[in-house]
């Protein structure tokens, strides 16, 4: 996950989620403040550790607990959406702000590419309707190996592509 939305909707994330801490009488510290601010900076899926290695570059004192804390909160006032792929691995993003889209996960690496294709959710409305079916919301997951695990000969993971940039 790479840190690349504009400050502008940042600072607009961090102010609903001052305005639900103070709603529920709750505090606002600086280590929340930056985990959160890491997260809204973030595009795509992050995970607990993932996040908690970016707060701890700016601030080595912060916990594991208090960045599952914060992002529980985020989740609970609706700025936070988790996920949970493959066998127990749970990831996070912004909530509300993105289009539908659909998830190919890496068995080996861990990856997770988002993507949007016409056709297959044209022919999930279709199979929803022969079946009596109005949707009202989906989930598509297709998990698979990406090309260094497959062993392609110079194939790349995605997943330390996106590291490195």
């Amino acid at each position: 996950m790479q840190e690349r939305r504009q400050e502008p909707g940042v600072d607009a994330l961090m102010g609903q989620f001052h305005a639900y801490l103070a709603k529920n009488q709750l505090k606002t510290t600086r280590q929340r403040d930056l985990i959160a601010h890491k997260f809204f900076a973030s595009e795509g899926h992050i995970s607990i550790e993932e996040l908690l290695t970016r707060s701890r570059a700016e601030n080595p004192k912060i916990g594991y607990a208090t960045v599952y804390r914060t992002l529980k909160l985020l989740t609970e006032c609706g700025l936070a959406a988790h996920r949970r792929f493959g066998e127990g691995q749970t990831m996070y993003e912004t909530a509300g702000d993105t289009e539908h889209h659909d998830h190919l996960i890496c068995v080996e690496c861990g990856y997770v590419l988002e993507f949007h294709n016409d056709d297959i959710e044209r022919e999930q409305e279709r199979v929803a309707r022969s079946f009596g079916f109005d949707l009202v919301r989906h989930r598509l997951e297709l998990y698979g190996l990406c090309p260094k695990a497959r062993g392609i000969k110079g194939g790349s993971c995605p997943n330390e592509a996106a590291s490195d940039a």
